[in-house]
Formats: structure tokens, C-alpha cells, sequence
């Protein structure tokens, strides 16, 4: 592990400790959701800023994990490790048909390809009355962990998504640094010229973004339990957007930077909003101006 990443790592696990000396709800509530997203942003980052994947509907992924865990607890299935299981093959499914259509387009095609895709998923979640339609749905409580209530405790759960962090962290980290990542990454500087070597780029592309869909979806599952509500806004394209805002402000291509950009805008975001109603106001050149001074990645 990189040492800016055990620094970021140590200090979120400082977190709920913090909480003790404020309202220790709130804050680990905000804390969760930070990290919920710094997963999803990590994911994001792992194909754009490692395979130069764009993606305007990353946030479907997202979308199929919360909804994952109102399926399944429909169906009588509490418990979220089942529901990470089922959560990540649907993405995978889903990662596998869209992805084998989008990475045969190139350039912006590429970009549009993937918001039509996330935008059908919009519409089909919209169009689900059993599931609340367009107003979503709540859920009676948190999942199960191991057939207990612990993740009701707002400690345990912000440690839990902690821990899906680091994991997802160190298995893109792995990744990134074995032969596919270098591949990957030979794809992003010079494509031509790794084809020339004998390599086929769809392959290795293809199977970056299952990876990438696979983790998000853990992302939407905790984000479901997180705020205990599932509606399609959860895989909007603006929420996409945001995720690559939140890549961009880290660093393209560090997933350490994905982190920090992820919390750091969380944190802006709900400070903004404590602040005045009209807060997109003052976040909109606030972003410009980050992303202007900002790093520029690949580290």
C-alpha cells in the first residue's frame, strides 16, 4: 500500500473518535457517506484514469447495488454479504452486455454509449411500481451482518464501509501494478502500439470495466443501507457526473486521489449546503477552479 494511502486510511479510521466530541450520529452518518462514495469514485477512477475509460453512466452500477439489496430483501435475503454477492453478479451481467456494445465506439461515442446505457437503467428503475417508481422506496432497517443487527450500530457500519474501502483499494492497487494493469495502462499511453505487440485491447478493457461495475455495486449496496432508501436518483447521469468530478479533483489515474477527491467534496458539499440553499452556486466555481489548480494524475 502507497504511504499517502495509509495516511488517508489511518485517519479516516480516526474518525469515529472524533464523533465522541460532536454529534456523534451526524458524523459518522456523513462519514459513511463520504466513504461510500470514495468507493464508487475509486472504482471509477480504476477505468478512466488506469484504462482512459470515460464513463457518463457509472453511476448505474451504483444504482443495481441499491436496488440489489431491495430485491433481495423482498425476497427475504437480510443478510449483505448475499447481497454483495448478488449485487456484483447483476453488475456484471450488466458491465458484460453494455461494455461489449460501448468499447466498440471510441471518443465521445464511447461517452454517449455509456449515459444511453445508464440512462436506460434510469428509466427501467423509474418505471418499477413495485419498487416505488420514481419516489423510491424505504427500507425497514439495515441489513443483517452474519444474521445480527450490527449494522444498525453507526460505528460498526462506518467501519464496515471502511473496510470495503481498503479491500477494494488494495485489489484495484494489485490489479493496476500485475501484468493486465500494466497492459491497461500501455492502453491508455499507446493503444496502437500495444495492438502491434499482439495484445487485443477489447479483452483487457472489457474485463476492467466488470471489475470496475463489480466494486461500484458493493458501493450501492452500502449506500442503500447507508441512508436506508433506494430511488433512481442513485444512478442519474448528474450522479455520474459527480463522480468524475470527484476522480478529477484527486487526480486522474491515483486511486488514493479518487479517495481524497471523493471525501473532500462530500465534506464541501454538505458544508455549502449548511450554508444557503442556492450552495450549486458557490460549488459549481469552486469545482472549476479546483479542477484548474488541481493535479493532473497518473501517479
Amino acid at each position: 500500500m502507497k504511504t499517502p494511502a495509509a495516511i488517508i486510511f489511518f485517519a479516516l479510521a480516526l474518525v469515529p473518535l472524533a464523533a465522541i466530541y460532536g454529534p456523534a450520529s451526524y458524523i459518522l452518518n456523513l462519514g459513511a457517506h463520504a466513504l461510500i462514495f470514495a468507493l464508487a469514485a475509486l472504482s471509477l477512477d480504476f477505468i478512466l484514469g488506469k484504462g482512459a475509460m470515460p464513463s457518463f453512466g457509472h453511476a448505474a452500477f451504483l444504482g443495481i447495488g441499491a436496488y440489489a439489496v431491495v430485491i433481495a430483501a423482498s425476497a427475504g435475503v437480510d443478510e449483505i454479504l448475499w447481497q454483495f454477492a448478488f449485487a456484483s453478479g447483476a453488475a456484471l451481467v450488466f458491465a458484460l452486455v453494455t461494455s461489449s456494445i460501448s468499447l466498440r465506439a471510441r471518443g465521445v461515442y464511447y461517452i454517449m454509449s455509456t449515459l444511453a446505457f445508464g440512462q436506460m437503467l434510469y428509466f427501467l428503475a423509474v418505471s418499477l411500481s413495485a419498487y416505488g417508481g420514481d419516489d423510491g422506496v424505504t427500507l425497514a432497517s439495515r441489513s443483517t451482518l452474519w444474521g445480527g443487527p450490527a449494522l444498525r450500530n453507526d460505528t460498526i457500519f462506518y467501519y464496515v464501509c471502511l473496510a470495503a474501502l481498503v479491500l477494494a483499494y488494495g485489489l484495484l492497487e494489485t490489479i493496476s501494478a500485475s501484468p493486465f494493469g500494466r497492459v491497461l495502462g500501455a492502453l491508455r499511453q499507446n493503444p496502437t502500439r500495444v495492438e502491434a505487440l499482439g495484445y487485443r485491447p477489447f479483452g483487457y478493457r472489457l474485463v476492467a470495466t466488470l471489475i470496475s461495475g463489480a466494486v461500484a455495486a458493493v458501493a450501492g449496496v452500502l449506500l442503500a443501507n447507508q441512508s436506508e432508501f433506494v430511488s433512481p436518483a442513485f444512478m442519474t447521469w448528474q450522479r455520474s457526473g459527480e463522480l468524475l468530478i470527484m476522480v478529477i479533483l484527486g487526480g486522474i489515474g491515483s486511486l488514493w486521489g479518487a479517495i481524497l477527491g471523493a471525501v473532500g467534496f462530500v465534506l464541501v458539499e454538505e458544508l455549502l449546503s449548511t450554508v444557503t440553499e442556492q450552495w450549486k452556486l458557490i460549488l459549481g466555481p469552486l469545482l472549476i477552479l479546483a479542477a484548474m489548480a488541481g493535479r493532473r494524475g497518473h501517479a
